[in-house]
């Protein structure tokens, strides 16, 4: 899996990973996971135990989660459509704790994104209808897991939405707690 490896800016613990895409007439053929190259080219050393994968219609908007126990890296892509991909950093003795960042991954960027333990995660659809998946360094613990509200003020995410459109959120989701209430690392 012939990759790049791009710390994000805002927080550089969080990586973009751009796998080399091979294409001709055809169509295209990339290696989406090989873990020996992704340790290699990341430092990061944890394997991965469970896979998931959301269908989602546009303008849904899930996040931003974390589980307290049971802590989960992340290694997401989109396969198909676009959404716009943001991590928080929650981990307090962080220099970027409170910080948050922002991808685009979409079907046909192939962007794949890397959030370590320690991150509040959330995505929104671009396109009509998008399909996310992502790889965890644990399994879900629905005794552990923990939300912080998508619109929070103190965060003033830019979910990358036209102003007049109201993302379509789950209940548990719009009852998250406000950032300065959350559960920190």
């Amino acid at each position: 899996m012939p990759i790049a490896v791009t710390p994000t800016k805002e927080i550089p613990d969080v990586l973009i990973i751009d796998p080399k895409v091979f294409g001709d007439e055809r169509g295209w053929f990339y290696e989406s996971f090989n873990q020996q190259e992704f340790t290699e080219k990341t430092g990061v050393t944890k394997s991965f135990v469970q896979d998931n994968h959301s269908n989602s219609k546009q303008y849904v908007l899930r996040g931003l989660h974390y589980q307290t126990e049971h802590v989960q890296g992340k290694l997401v892509r989109v396969t198909q459509g676009r959404v716009y991909d943001v991590v928080v950093d929650i981990r307090r003795s962080s220099p970027t704790f409170g910080v948050w960042t922002g991808i685009e991954l979409s079907a046909e960027n192939h962007l794949q994104l890397w959030i370590p333990d320690g991150f509040a995660h959330g995505f929104v659809v671009l396109s009509e209808e998008a399909q996310f998946l992502y790889k965890t360094t644990d399994y879900w613990h629905a005794k552990s897991e923990q939300c912080i509200r998508w619109n929070d003020p103190t965060l003033k995410i830019d979910w990358q939405l036209p102003k007049s459109i109201e993302p379509l959120v789950n209940a548990k989701d719009s009852a998250g707690k406000s950032f300065e209430d959350a559960f920190y690392f």
